[in-house]
Formats: C-alpha cells, structure tokens, sequence
C-alpha cells in the first residue's frame, strides 16, 4: 500500500516483520501478478505475402497465351460454321422458294390443262353440231333436188307457192329455185368449212391439252425434285448445326481454361505485386527503425551523460533500494529477515511512515516539475538496448530475471539480466525517489489517474484489464519507452492505442 509522505516523495517505512506465513502469501500474489502478458505489439510490416518465381509467372502467362490462342481458333471455327449455316439457310430459303415456285407453275399448268380440257370438249361439240347440221342440210337437200328434178313435185308446189301468172313468172321462179339451191350449196360450203375450222381448232386445243398435261408434268417434277432438294439441305443444315454447337461447347471449355489461366497468371502477379510492395514496406520500415533506433541509442548516450553527473538520483534510487526487499522472495532468507543484494537484512515494510524515513526523504522533496520529468526520463532512455528479462529490474538497474513455466522460460529469461516493463518504471522513477511495486496493476493505482487522450510526457501508460497486461512511459510526440516482451529489449516504440486503458498515470505534477 503506497502513501505519500509528508515532504512529497513516496517511500516505504521500516516496521515489525509480518509473519511467514504472510510474507509468503504476499510474494505468491505478487508472482502470480506478473503472469500478466504483456499485450501483443503489432508489427509494422506484416508476414511477407506469397512471392511466385519468375518460372511460375512464366508458365501462367504461357498457359494464357496457348488458351488465347485456342479461344481464337475455336472462334474463327464457330464464325465459319456461322458462315456456312448462313449459306445452307439461304440455299434452304432458295429451295423452299423453289418449292413454291414449282407449286405456282403446277397450278397454273393444271389450269391450262382444264382450259385447254374445256376447250377440246368445246371444240369438239362445235364439230358435232356443226356436222349435225351440215348433214341435216345436206338431206334436206338431197330431198329437194330429187323432188324438183324427177317428180316436178317440189316446181309445182313451187310455182303453186309462188303463185306464177305465165312463162315469164316460171322464168322467174326457176331462177329463184336456181339462187335458191346455189345459196344452199354455198350454206353447205360455208359449214363444211366451218367444220373444218372446227376440226382444225379442236386439233389445236388437242396439242394445247398434250402440252398442258406435259407442263403439269414437268411442275410435279419440280416440285419432287424441290422438295428432295429442300430434304438435302434441311439435314445438312441440322448437321452443321451440330457441328456448330460442338465447336461452341468446345469454345466455351477453352474460355473457361482461359479464364483459369489468366485468373491464375493475374494472382501470381497480384501476388508478386503484393510481394514487392510488402519488400518495398519492409525496407521503409527498416529504415526508420534504423534510424529511430539510431536516435534512440543517441538519446541512450546523451541521458546516461546526464545522469553520470546526476548522483543525487543514483543517491535517491539507492536510497530506495536498500529499504526494498527482492520482490521474487517467497520466504526469508535469514529467518525473519530478507536478504538485500549487498547482503545487508532489513524488515519488511509496513504502511506505517517513521520520523526517520521521512527526515531522510525530505532531502529530495524539492525535485518536482520538468527537473524531476526528465530525470524520469533519462533513467529510462539510459537503459535504450538492455535484454527484456521477465521479473527483472529495480531501483538500481536491471537484474536477473526469474522463471515463468512458459515463454520467458522458452527466452531463457531466468538467466539473463535484464528488465521487464513494470522493473523499467521501479528504475525510471527511483530516481526522483518514487518507489513502485513491482506489478503493472499497483502501478496504475500510484500516481494520479489522467484521461489517456491527455497524458504528457513522463506519464505512465498502461493495457490490459486493470492495467495487468503492459506499462510504458510517455515521451512525447506520440513516442513512448518500453520493455515489451520476452525476446525483445529496452526501446522507443509508437504510442499503441489499442488495448489501452482509459487513464495515463502521473507521478509528477
């Protein structure tokens, strides 16, 4: 339990020994304390991604040249197919226009053939009538000149008809019967002319019917012939296009290994991309860390000339750990009495102050301010490059540190002298006669709790729950001084957020 003295400075006063049993209690909690992680330090540069060889990179843009090439021959294939299914569809389209073609020209045959039918059947009729007649006539005739001529019948019913008065009225009326049977012959001529024509008309609609039936013919021998040909090019269009859609199949494969392979030949590059900017991030990070671990080892340089010159903070550190007991005993070493380093015995504390201890304090009361802030200071950047050791470090400097059944032990940290980040503070603030225990938690609870978004430089910062994970001390600027982990040492490091408490620590006002 801390409490401030009377004169300022935080010190521990001497009183009767507690007994074993408590001695051993309390340096099992506080052990047990410093099991608390230190929280994990995000590294600037991540893992160095995939870097494919130039081989790999090669081979993938090769895959993708042959699939280019591929895709380009299926494609010229398949626009040749087009072509050709374009040419079949248009001798299919030829055909069936053919088709309709032949179907127009059977039609109008078929209807030359039923006229010249109609016309033959016509003709024919005429011829019969007209024979009819010209037979009738020719009896008709026939009767009357055998009547005329060798009976006189017809003169007489003649001259009777005509009602002759004398010779010159017989005269007259045989010249009548004379027009009368020369204008018969001529009707008889006229219709066995007419006959004749017809005959000749019906011998025409004959030939016109023969050729009518012979173009109907020839139409129905189109239109087989068009059909058979419409047939021919149906099937080799529905060949071609199969064999069209078997190139387009083949087509999409190719674009599908194309696309493969070019997604392929784009990762390894993405990732040789990814490579070389990560290489190119690491040398950036490298060379700041360079340089700001070569700042660091001249501010390391520059404190520890300071503090070369500054015994009364060597004076005061010591002063505080001759009153300290090692924070790693769990039981006395002299029976009732803890060993120091120099050899020396001393009780255990008590939360009591003595008239001597502050009268022995008092001397370093009045270093307050930016004096004690940057005595602060250069105790910590005086340590720059000193091996994390876990449990290590007091108000003297660093110290052996101890075992912890799991990663410091893996580091060896129980054989190497070293501090851990609450050992570092012990140091840093001894030296303006601030005692800290040695736990991040009690750490947290010693000084004057601050809203992390306003700490200053010689602040504490602290991580984790209650403060159990990590502490730090603020330099400025967004810098800080640390001893983060097993592995590690004393160094600056950026201000880290994440994890943080909400308050900063500060010890001096």
């Amino acid at each position: 339990m801390k409490r401030q003295s009377p004169s300022g400075p935080y010190r521990w006063s001497r009183s009767r020994p507690r007994s074993r049993g408590a001695r051993l209690l309390v340096g099992i909690s506080i052990v047990g304390a410093l099991v608390g992680s230190t929280p994990g330090l995000a590294a600037a540069v991540p893992p160095p991604p995939p870097n494919p060889s130039d081989e790999q990179l090669e081979q993938a843009d090769t895959q993708v040249n042959v699939g280019v090439g591929q895709v380009s021959d299926l494609i010229n294939r398949v626009a040749q197919a087009d072509a050709q299914l374009a040419q079949l569809d248009n001798e299919v389209a030829i055909k069936r226009e053919d088709v309709n073609r032949a179907l127009v020209d059977l039609q109008n045959a078929r209807g030359v053939v039923d006229a010249a039918a109609r016309a033959v059947e016509l003709s024919q009729q005429a011829l019969r009538d007209a024979g009819a007649m010209i037979e009738f006539a020719q009896t008709d005739f026939d009767k009357f000149a055998v009547s005329s001529y060798t009976m006189g019948a017809n003169v007489s019913s003649i001259s009777t008809y005509l009602g002759a008065q004398g010779p010159g009225d017989v005269l007259d009326r045989a010249q009548i019967l004379k027009i009368l049977a020369a204008n018969q012959n001529a009707v008889l001529d006229e219709l066995q002319r007419a006959r004749t024509e017809q005959a000749n008309r019906d011998s025409e609609n004959r030939q016109a019917k023969e050729e009518a039936d012979a173009a109907a013919a020839a139409a129905e021998s189109k239109k087989a012939e068009a059909e058979q040909s419409i047939e021919t090019a149906r099937n080799a269009l529905a060949a071609q296009t199969e064999k069209k859609a078997a190139i387009e199949t083949d087509r999409a494969a190719a674009q599908t290994q194309l696309d493969a392979a070019r997604g392929q030949a784009a990762g390894l590059q993405g990732q040789r991309d990814a490579y070389a900017s990560w290489d190119e991030q690491r040398r950036v990070e490298e060379a700041q860390n360079a340089a700001m671990a070569a700042a660091a080892q001249e501010a390391a340089t520059q404190a520890k000339a300071r503090l070369a010159a500054n015994q009364a903070a060597r004076d005061r550190a010591a002063a505080l750990a001759a009153g300290q007991r090692s924070h790693t005993a769990l039981e006395d070493s002299t029976g009732g009495e803890d060993s120091t380093e120099d050899g020396s015995t001393e009780d255990e504390y008590s939360d009591e102050w003595s008239d001597e201890d502050s009268d022995t304090e008092s001397q370093g009361s009045t270093l307050t301010g930016e004096a004690a802030i940057e005595t602060v200071i250069d105790r910590g950047l005086s340590q720059i490059g000193v091996t994390y050791a876990w449990g290590g470090g007091d108000e003297n400097g660093p110290t052996k540190g101890i075992r912890d059944g799991g990663v410091a032990d893996s580091y060896g940290d129980f054989n190497k002298v070293g501090f851990d980040c609450s050992g570092l503070m012990i140091y840093a603030f001894a030296g303006i006669g601030i005692s800290l225990p040695h736990y991040t938690g009690y750490q947290y609870t010693a000084g004057e709790q601050i809203p992390s978004s306003q700490m200053k430089r010689g602040d504490m910062l602290f991580w984790g729950p209650n403060a159990s994970q990590h502490v730090a001390l603020y330099l400025g600027d967004g810098e800080m001084l640390e001893a983060p982990q097993s592995g590690s040492s004393v160094k600056i490091s950026p201000v880290r957020w994440d994890g943080m408490t909400p308050y900063a620590v500060r010890m001096v006002s």
